[in-house]
């Protein structure tokens, strides 16, 4: 599955006060990338406004891609621009609570989900992740010195 996601969006939804914080979009990719990870997803995320560099498109992974607009460009516009130039729409999810951007990837045939019920896929599947990784029991084996030290601290009793 590829994700289209509107970040701006979707960190409206998770933070009414996400514009205050300058570490909004790093927590937003931190997540997505673990999500990525665990789903084994494709994710282009679209952030509105100027890139931290001059470059409009950054690959963080050969599967998870920032985009940013151009200049006089909206961020509803760049992906309107995106799903225009895919050709298999099958595996494709649009997450937006703009009605408009869903609008147009229904009239192309794309998925769409609103960033509230994205948001709550996000926090189960992390939240299943962390349970799983519970289970997992991770044993190591205790060298001679461990040994030999656990067995003075018990003999001194």
């Amino acid at each position: 599955m590829a994700y289209l996601i509107d970040g701006n969006n979707v960190m409206g939804q998770d933070d009414p006060y996400f514009m205050f914080d300058r570490g909004s979009r790093s927590k937003l990719i931190g997540k997505l990338l673990l999500f990525q990870k665990i789903t084994r997803s494709r994710i282009f995320l679209v952030f509105d406004g100027k890139p931290p560099a001059d470059d409009h498109l950054f690959k963080l992974n050969p599967k998870f891609t920032l985009l940013f607009p151009q200049p006089g460009q909206s961020a509803d516009q760049l992906i309107e621009d995106v799903l225009s130039q895919k050709k298999d729409r099958r595996y494709f999810l649009v997450i937006s609570s703009d009605r408009g951007v869903r609008e147009i990837a229904r009239a192309k045939g794309i998925k769409s989900m609103s960033s509230l019920e994205f948001l709550k896929e996000l926090k189960q599947v992390l939240k299943n992740s962390r349970k799983d990784l519970e289970l997992v029991k991770q044993t190591e084996n205790s060298t001679r010195l461990e040994i030999s030290i656990w067995d003075e601290l018990f003999s001194r009793k």
